[in-house]
């Protein structure tokens, strides 16, 4: 072997790396677009922005995101343990908009908004009196 060939020498292994390289970045760009195009990325509903609070005995929608109301269930921690209602106000809960909830002091009311595309659901507020 001499040691003058081995400085030289044009070939290398770069050229393999190279088309390990483009194989690769295809096989992932090939990957993305199809998660894509099949729909696999899906879409998920975002759960409304708003604030409540209380007047009373009733829960009041102070601002923020409309709600539909078929959506909602209010989750309540009383002092005769827990209980879970349907709201049933016919029109989406909007600014200004008050629930007669019957709540007394030390309650507290968990706002749960369930998605209707799937069975995601968030607590978007909680209301204590």
């Amino acid at each position: 072997m001499q040691i003058k060939s081995i400085f030289t020498e044009d070939d290398a292994v770069s050229p393999v790396i190279g088309v390990i390289l483009m194989v690769a970045i295809t096989v992932i760009l090939a990957a993305v677009i199809g998660a894509f195009v099949l729909g696999i990325g899906g879409s998920q509903e975002q759960a409304p922005q708003a604030s409540f609070g209380t007047q009373g005995e009733n829960i009041i929608h102070e601002g923020g995101d409309a709600i539909n109301p078929d959506r909602i269930t209010l989750s309540a921690t009383t002092d005769n343990g827990d209980a879970v209602a349907k709201m049933n106000t016919g029109s989406d809960w909007t600014a200004g908009t008050k629930i007669a909830s019957g709540m007394d002091d030390g309650d507290e009311v968990n706002i749960v908004w369930s998605s209707s595309s799937s069975d995601d659901s968030n607590i978007i507020s909680t209301v204590s009196k």
